[in-house]
């Protein structure tokens, strides 16, 4: 466990090390965020229940743009849950130049339906800013990381073994472009390449209701080239969430 405990800290401390100014957060604030909840309940034959929550933070050190994230979804059909998945990141970026940074982050993920208790993942490289205008933004990123991955009980004693760690490549393409002035469109897609391939894309579409309110549809879908015993290799999720903006 040395590799990621090392990895692991230096997430930690870069979005505490830090200078002088960009345009990362708008305005001459130093830290803006962005709230994101969606639910959808049933009562009477069928009893349903499903809850979105997502809370995004941007925060400005000189050189240095951070971002966290805190992410949350649960669903319930007739008093079972039929989905539960925590996640808890954060990512620091140096600004080489206006277009180049080097890039250090962490993710830690709870979702028992994968078979894992949860999974931890880091990784650090360069990253560079393709289109950065106040329309259209294209950056990607690319960088060793590591994955370490810890079975459940029943799949550890299906599969023989309790823990799945490797190194791996590392790689981010992440575009956004405004299509007028009250609505966006965006395309991420993360991928991690070692002994398999976890890759997750979200495809998303924002539409301003009223001030920093705003409207968001997204389709999120979760690729595992190598799934533990009677799971799926994909996952798709869809969304319909309020999102305000600070």
């Amino acid at each position: 466990m040395k590799t990621p405990l090392v990895i692991t800290a230096l997430s930690l401390c870069l979005p505490f090390m830090a200078h002088a100014g960009s345009s990362f957060v708008e305005g001459d604030d130093i830290l803006a965020g962005e709230v994101e909840l969606g639910a959808t309940l049933t009562t009477g034959n069928t009893d349903t229940s499903s809850f979105k929550g997502r809370l995004a933070l941007k925060h400005e050190l000189g050189n240095w743009e951070n971002q966290y994230l805190l992410e949350g979804l649960y669903k319930e059909d007739t008093e079972t849950v039929t989905a539960k998945r925590y996640i808890v990141g954060a990512q620091g970026d140096y600004l080489i130049d206006h277009d180049s940074y080097i890039f250090s982050n962490m993710n830690y993920e709870v979702d028992p339906f994968t078979g894992y208790e949860y999974s931890f993942t880091a990784a650090s490289g360069y990253g560079h800013k393709f289109i950065n205008d106040d329309r259209t933004k294209l950056k990607a990123e690319i960088g060793p990381g590591f994955i370490y991955q810890k079975l459940d009980s029943t799949l550890a004693a299906i599969e023989g073994y309790d823990t799945d760690k490797s190194v791996v490549a590392h790689a981010v393409i992440n575009f956004e472009t405004k299509l007028g002035d009250s609505s966006k469109f965006g395309q991420k897609l993360v991928m991690d390449m070692g002994e398999k391939i976890d890759a997750r894309s979200e495809t998303s579409l924002t539409a301003n209701i009223v001030g920093a309110l705003a409207m968001k549809f997204a389709v999120i879908v979760r690729y595992n080239s190598n799934p533990l015993d009677s799971k799926t290799s994909t996952d798709t999720e869809t969304n319909m969430t309020l999102l305000y903006a600070f």
